[in-house]
């Protein structure tokens, strides 16, 4: 299998389920009347049935382990990619990112923060500014975060043009929408160089359609430009400490390792809202000291071995090394 056939693979599989269910639209109308406790419950109830049904693809996929056929590895020979990206969703995350940040730096890590544009708080410039200088990346997170965002065609075609404002006022080139919906063929309309709103194997997810690949992969456009899709393929945060309940990183360092063994891209998002930097955590936070030992794990096992790096420099990777084949494929047609 290529890297076009995954490419092609992961739209084909993704373009006709993201007519919203009437159902899901109920439900994200209703979301904001319904007690977090009551959600969460109900989540709860839902996800240890599905972690009986999908026990043998998650946290785990075996398919999505394959490499693809002309993959490149990674720059300077190192084993595999590691990507730290951050979804602020509520006005806690926005007052987290600063002392997220700091423990980052102090372990020697850099991620891509993702802001609402128009949601339920106002991103300071100065946090934004902040954030660059020190060498994170700054992203756009959907538009609202309400589900909205793929209710129709002409829903999206009408916030995309918003989130082409932002993603050029905040000099961002990468974005992911809430709550994890994606269709790759709608995406094409953002102004992007990356998407990352797609995963190897999550069943949690409301639209839970896996790409089934650990890679990055290449999506294109009519006019035959494209973006580079980055599926996220560590569970997310809150999926493990909130909805499952663990008090532990032994599935993240699971995880990892399989991923590093097979030369794949270690992507996570951690929510700042979801972070107790007291420790001491709430029924909607778990302990940050999770995540430090995560840190801490990842530059103490694999150190100079991980291609540590920010989303948009792997998708400039992808892309540049897309164009060098195309470009040697052209010399030799045209030699030919």
């Amino acid at each position: 299998m290529n890297a076009m056939s995954v490419a092609d693979r992961g739209v084909s599989n993704l373009h006709d389920r993201n007519r919203t269910p009437l159902l899901r639209r109920m439900y994200y109308r209703m979301k904001p009347m319904i007690p977090w406790a009551v959600r969460m419950e109900l989540r709860r109830s839902h996800a240890r049935r599905l972690l009986r049904r999908f026990a043998a693809s998650w946290p785990i996929d075996p398919a999505a382990g394959h490499t693809p056929a002309g993959w490149p590895g990674w720059p300077q020979g190192k084993q595999f990619a590691l990507v730290l990206t951050h979804d602020v969703e509520g006005p806690r995350g926005l007052e987290q990112c600063a002392r997220l940040a700091e423990l980052e730096i102090r372990i020697g890590f850099r991620s891509s923060f993702n802001f609402v544009p128009e949601g339920v708080y106002t991103t300071p410039d100065a946090l934004r500014a902040s954030l660059e200088e020190q060498g994170f990346e700054i992203g756009v997170h959907d538009l609202h975060h309400d589900g909205s965002l793929y209710r129709s065609r002409a829903a999206f075609r009408f916030q995309a043009r918003r989130i082409n404002h932002y993603l050029a006022a905040w000099g961002a080139v990468g974005f992911r929408s809430g709550f994890m919906f994606h269709n790759l063929h709608w995406l094409k309309e953002l102004d992007i160089t990356y998407d990352t709103s797609t995963f190897d194997t999550d069943p949690f997810e409301p639209q839970p359609d896996g790409v089934r690949t650990i890679f990055p992969f290449w999506v294109t456009r009519a006019d035959g430009s494209g973006y580079v899709e980055l599926p996220y393929t560590l569970p997310q945060d809150g999926t493990l400490f909130l909805l499952l309940r663990h008090t532990n990183i032994a599935v993240w360092k699971r995880k990892l390792d399989w991923l590093a063994a097979r030369g794949g891209l270690a992507l996570v998002n951690v929510h700042p809202d979801y972070l107790a930097f007291d420790n001491r955590p709430s029924a909607c936070t778990y302990p940050v000291a999770l995540y430090e030992a995560f840190l801490e794990h990842v530059a103490s096992r694999y150190g100079n071995r991980c291609w540590h790096t920010q989303a948009r420099d792997v998708a400039t990777y992808v892309a540049t090394r897309r164009s060098r084949r195309a470009a040697a494929a052209l010399a030799v047609e045209a030699a030919g």
